[in-house]
C-alpha cells in the first residue's frame, strides 16, 4: 500500500475524532454540570496542537498524533462498556482513534529512512 493512503486515512482519523468530539459534547450528550466551552477545550484541544503538523504532512506531528489518538481509544472503551446510551458513539470513537492511530503511524512508518 503507498505511504499517501495512510496520510489519508489519519486524517479521516482526525477529522472523523475532532467532528465527534465536537458534537459528543455540544449536542448528543451536552454536560449540565460542567460548561460546555471547558470540555471542549479538554477533549478537542489535544489533537490540535499537531493539527498544522499534520495536514504538512510532518512526521514528528504525525508520531505525536498517533500518541494522542490512545487516550480517545482508551475513553471510549470504558464509555462504550459504562453508558448504553452512548454505546455506539463510543465503539465510533474507539473506530476513528484507530483509523488516526495507525493511519499515522503506518505513515511515518512507510516513511524513507535517511
Amino acid at each position: 500500500m503507498q505511504r499517501i493512503y495512510f496520510f489519508y486515512i489519519a486524517l479521516f482519523g482526525f477529522f472523523g475524532l475532532f467532528f465527534l468530539q465536537l458534537a459528543w459534547h455540544t449536542i448528543l450528550f451536552p454536560v449540565s454540570h460542567f460548561p460546555t466551552a471547558l470540555m471542549l477545550i479538554m477533549t478537542v484541544g489535544p489533537i490540535l496542537l499537531p493539527f498544522r503538523g499534520l495536514l504538512n504532512g510532518n512526521l514528528k506531528s504525525c508520531t505525536w498524533m498517533s500518541y494522542l489518538s490512545l487516550p480517545y481509544f482508551a475513553h471510549g472503551v470504558a464509555e462504550a462498556y459504562v453508558s448504553d446510551s452512548a454505546r455506539y458513539y463510543a465503539l465510533l470513537e474507539v473506530l476513528v482513534s484507530l483509523f488516526l492511530c495507525f493511519g499515522a503511524g503506518f505513515y511515518v512508518f512507510k516513511a524513507d529512512k535517511s
